[in-house]
């Protein structure tokens, strides 16, 4: 069932209202003529499906061109070519030419034969099969273009790296309600409906949540999950609800107080954006919830980014596990968001805004700008907060390990550490660096190194080598290994900071998923 109970009534002469009401058709054409994932791969083949991956449209124009009605639609959305209008017609049935104008998905070209389109819609495989996705064309990609058009202030992305990055790192355990915070296109919307019960996406900007609805419509998500749009600022439109999981892609971009684009700009100084979220969300999860956001986080000469962050979090009731994955330059992050926002570096415009915004990081004492993922859940101990570099490569999903993070916390909270056994995870693998000297390799560093999920490395020494290795679900518990340890390396003096320093390494290790509870 879908609720479309965003922002009052919609006009039925309403564009995206209209569109909406295609979704059945426009569905019906796309299955007729294979414009799905797999289908473009097949017939574009590997070599130019990376091409068209890459916008680089001359080898998929001239690869479209044999491919019939597929061809036509690749052309009209995926390169945004004017097209004849006879070709899209047969390629769009039984959506009728006149009928997609109206609801604004594409549009005549004056003077001509032609139509071209006047939104993004393309395949997506967020991870439950094929799902196709309304947004706005970039600006890039506009007719006629030849060159950077600044992007509207209320333009909705589509698919993008960032998008992409929290459907990927978002937990897909069954849960019963979620919110998406600033749904957008309502790519996270369509990737919650699989594993929700309920899925409510809000945001401030009515097309975005018109677009939303459309791309709803058309991927039948009301079939999967009860569905409700809401428009509203921030949380207001849940005001007093809790959830079972958030996701949330806001505007974190780190600057002025101003709004420029919505998708973006939150009208918030620096990384208010991102305090207000996580602030909200751990307001708004139910016992035992779980959330997923994007967020970024300023860097300053004298403070810790890790107290920052943890500074937007309760002193009760919140496990949070915050990973940063990047940090920028504010020369270079300035230089990134001025690109994306379709500006041309080299006009007047970039360089007025571009100095501007430098001039207001650098006179907030801000020395980087801090990326990244917070995991949050609800519970009823004090406040446990794990803020860390995670900078490595990884390819293992990270929502799945969050959720594991927080388990093996559970555990941590939950068993005595001292008088439990343990494991090492079957990937686990021991490292040694050693470098050319004088007298032969000289060991640099002993690591410990989990093979799978994030990558985790740990330095540990030739004890803490010992210690590992002697761990088994049939063997001593840590306190008797210590001991047996303290004798073996005559440390039997130093007993008290050896048990202190082999708990906190069990402990560090268990939150990583490198030592297991046997």
């Amino acid at each position: 069932m879908t609720r479309n109970d965003a922002a009052g009534p919609h006009s039925l002469t309403d564009p995206l209202t209209l569109l909406a009401a295609l979704g059945d058709d426009l569905r019906t054409a796309f299955e007729r003529v294979g414009y799905d994932t797999d289908s473009l791969l097949e017939a574009l083949g590997d070599e130019v499906h990376a091409a068209l991956g890459r916008s680089e449209p001359i080898p998929v124009r001239l690869a479209a061109r044999e491919l019939g009605d597929l061809g036509t639609l690749i052309r009209l959305f995926l390169l945004t070519d004017d097209c004849d209008e006879g070709a899209v017609a047969d390629a769009l049935a039984p959506l009728d030419v006149d009928a997609a104008a109206a609801a604004g998905l594409v549009e005549r070209v004056p003077g001509t034969s032609s139509v071209r389109a006047a939104l993004d819609v393309r395949p997506v495989d967020l991870g439950a099969g094929n799902r196709w996705i309304f947004s706005d064309l970039d600006g890039a990609l506009r007719p006629g273009s030849d060159s950077a058009h600044a992007t509207d202030r209320d333009h909705v992305l589509g698919v993008g790296h960032a998008s992409l990055s929290l459907l990927q790192a978002t937990p897909t355990t069954p849960v019963g309600t979620l919110l998406d915070l600033g749904t957008g296109s309502g790519v996270q919307l369509l990737h919650g409906a699989t594993f929700a019960e309920h899925v409510t996406g809000t945001d401030v900007n009515a097309r975005a949540l018109g677009l939303a609805r459309a791309t709803a419509a058309l991927n039948r998500t009301g079939d999967e999950a009860e569905l409700e749009l809401l428009e509203g600022s921030w949380f207001e439109p849940v005001a007093g609800r809790t959830f079972d999981r958030i996701v949330a892609n806001p505007p974190f971009v780190v600057g002025d107080p101003r709004v420029r684009q919505t998708y973006r700009d939150s009208g918030l100084d620096l990384d208010g954006a991102s305090a207000l979220v996580v602030a909200g969300a751990a307001e708004h999860l139910a016992p035992g919830g779980t959330a997923a956001m994007l967020a970024s986080w300023v860097h300053r000469d004298g403070e810790d980014w890790r107290a920052r962050v943890a500074s937007w979090l309760p002193s009760h009731g919140i496990d949070a596990w915050v990973v940063q994955r990047d940090v920028a330059d504010p020369s270079l992050y300035v230089g990134t968001w001025l690109r994306d926002g379709g500006l041309d570096p080299r006009s007047a415009a970039a360089a007025e805004r571009g100095e501007s915004w430098l001039t207001h990081l650098r006179s907030s004492g801000v020395t980087g700008v801090g990326f990244g993922f917070v995991y949050l859940r609800r519970t009823d101990e004090p406040t446990d907060v794990l803020a860390e570099d995670m900078t490595q490569g990884f390819s293992d999903p990270l929502g799945g390990e969050a959720i594991a993070y927080f388990d093996r916390l559970t555990w941590l909270r939950e068993h005595d550490v001292l008088g439990a056994r343990y494991t090492l995870e079957p990937s686990t693998a021991l490292e040694r660096v050693s470098v050319p000297g004088p007298d032969g390799w000289n060991e640099q560093v002993v690591r410990v190194h989990r093979g799978n999920g994030p990558h985790w490395q740990h330095e540990i020494d030739d004890l803490g080598a010992a210690f590992l290795a002697g761990m088994r679900p049939d063997g001593l518990v840590l306190e008797e290994l210590i001991a047996l340890l303290a004798v073996g390396y005559g440390a039997d003096d130093e007993s008290a900071d050896l048990t202190q320093s082999a708990v906190e390494l069990v402990q560090a290790l268990v939150r990583h998923g490198i030592v297991l509870p046997a």
